[in-house]
């Protein structure tokens, strides 16, 4: 099963403070809980969450419902980062929703690079129309 990106900044926030607690990491130095807050965390997660219900119910897509879904998905992490500025998705997070994207298709049977040949690109450029992240 794909891991949520979200779910691995979690870990890091954690991990962070926890090395602030004991001392080992100065808390001047300590940026992740900024750099992830929790609402941002959880914005993400329900964007993401969505899309793994929406690919689990596909029952013999077509490619057009396939881009679909993964239009919403990248039009809702939009604005997720738009409304989170400080938080926001750089280039690797960017890398890292692009890998659960194409994770979470592979594991429901979709053929994500048949899928991008036949719309002309690779099956690491199918968030690029709509991304803006």
């Amino acid at each position: 099963m794909a891991v949520r990106p979200s779910r691995n900044w979690r870990d890091l926030v954690a991990e962070e403070a926890r090395e602030v607690a004991a001392g080992t990491l100065d808390s001047e130095c300590a940026y992740l809980a900024d750099s992830y807050s929790e609402s941002f965390l959880s914005d993400t997660d329900t964007v993401l969450a969505g899309f793994e219900r929406d690919v689990s119910v596909l029952a013999a897509p077509s490619g057009e419902q396939v881009l679909h879904i993964v239009e919403r998905v990248v039009l809702a992490l939009n604005e997720v980062h738009h409304r989170h500025k400080s938080s926001g998705y750089d280039t690797d997070e960017r890398e890292q929703l692009c890998v659960f994207i194409d994770d979470v298709l592979t594991q429901h049977g979709i053929d994500v690079s048949r899928l991008a040949s036949l719309h002309g690109v690779s099956r690491y450029e199918i968030t690029d129309r709509w991304r803006r992240w």
